[in-house]
């Protein structure tokens, strides 16, 4: 690049680094802001790097800092990866309709009660559920009332139980039930969540071996005679997917090619479509991936732009009009839409001088 926009919007980043310590000894994570009993780690954890990232304008690299290679814990950017392994159960006709109640194809997993009963795969995906139950110990009640940032301050205290709404009618941040979400998703292939990422995303995609996505310690169950651990969609109480940012950048620059990359077809076009189709009770928010509806999510950039988005923090950005990719780890999450409108000026400038 000729215009050093970059290079001030990477500086931009490396001055504003995550509160979090780079050791989990430290003031580190999420659970502890939990009530009791839910503040706890219930699975593996590592330090963390610093600040790192990955540029990508039309599939060409500008820029990759800090530790781009290391993979390090990304929180909820897991939860996009289950809507992605969900596309893969869609491609393959295991999900034959995401309307369809999930206790009508997987019996006996906690979809069974009167109100489960009702749950289909599109609501977990759009997190309007009301699932209820016990993942492993962990009570969906443990995220009751949680507040995020983009979406609507809940009237309760979080951990205080709320009063159930119908499946499909209440929005709620909630990550028991999205790991309720995986449960299901390993039951339908049959095999560990880990293996089905790596054959259909990971390895077509040409990533590293580097990266690796694990459970809680006690998460494990007997599935078609073996012993496979369950996986959580983020790093909540532990656990979760370690990743490296340019590995990242990959899966991004798949979901901007509507689901190919290197020429090769590793998610039907249509299911990237579909998670991009607003929810209608949260328009900033679609199958587990964060919608830019009305500039609300991040006002520096465009409506276009969709995000995935792990606490700590990590973004995968996504913004289609100008064919980019951007991968920011541990960045204070504060000062992610001014990072945001740097980069898009950098871009801006670089394009105008190509053109």
């Amino acid at each position: 690049m000729k215009d050093k926009s970059l290079d001030r919007a990477v500086q931009f980043a490396l001055d504003h680094e995550s509160p979090w310590d780079r050791e989990v000894t430290g003031n580190w994570g999420v659970h502890p802001q939990d009530p009791p009993p839910w503040n706890r780690l219930r699975g593996p954890v590592h330090d963390r790097g610093p600040v790192s990232g990955t540029v990508l304008v039309n599939g060409e690299k500008w820029r990759s800092w800090g530790e781009p290679t290391r993979a390090d814990l990304t929180f909820s950017v897991a939860k996009t990866y289950l809507a992605l392994l969900a596309g893969v159960a869609f491609d393959q006709g295991l999900i034959r309709d995401v309307d369809e109640p999930i206790s009508s194809r997987l019996p006996g997993i906690g979809f069974d009660t009167p109100h489960n009963k009702q749950v289909t795969w599109a609501q977990m995906l759009q997190q309007t559920s009301e699932w209820t139950g016990d993942y492993f110990g962990l009570i969906d009640q443990a995220d009751h009332y949680r507040a995020v940032t983009f979406g609507t301050p809940p009237n309760g205290r979080k951990g205080d139980p709320r009063p159930l709404q119908t499946p499909g009618t209440y929005w709620e941040y909630n990550d028991v039930r999205i790991n309720q979400l995986s449960l299901a998703l390993m039951h339908l292939f049959g095999r560990s969540l880990r293996d089905v990422f790596d054959e259909f995303i990971m390895r077509p995609l040409g990533a590293s071996s580097d990266w690796n996505w694990v459970g809680y310690d006690d998460a494990w169950v007997e599935l078609n005679g073996q012993r496979v651990q369950a996986v959580p969609g983020g790093t909540h109480w532990g656990g979760g997917m370690s990743i490296s940012s340019e590995d990242q950048a990959l899966i991004g620059q798949m979901l901007l090619n509507e689901g190919e990359l290197h020429g090769k077809r590793v998610l039907s076009a249509e299911w990237i479509r579909r998670m991009q189709q607003p929810c209608a009770l949260a328009p900033y928010y679609g199958y587990l991936i964060w919608l830019n509806h009305e500039r609300k999510v991040f006002p520096s950039v465009p409506e276009t732009s969709y995000f995935a988005i792990g606490a700590g923090s990590s973004f995968t950005w996504i913004e289609p009009e100008r064919k980019l990719v951007v991968i920011v780890r541990w960045l204070n999450s504060a000062h992610a839409d001014g990072f945001f409108a740097e980069v898009l000026k950098a871009v801006d400038a670089e394009l105008a001088l190509k053109a």
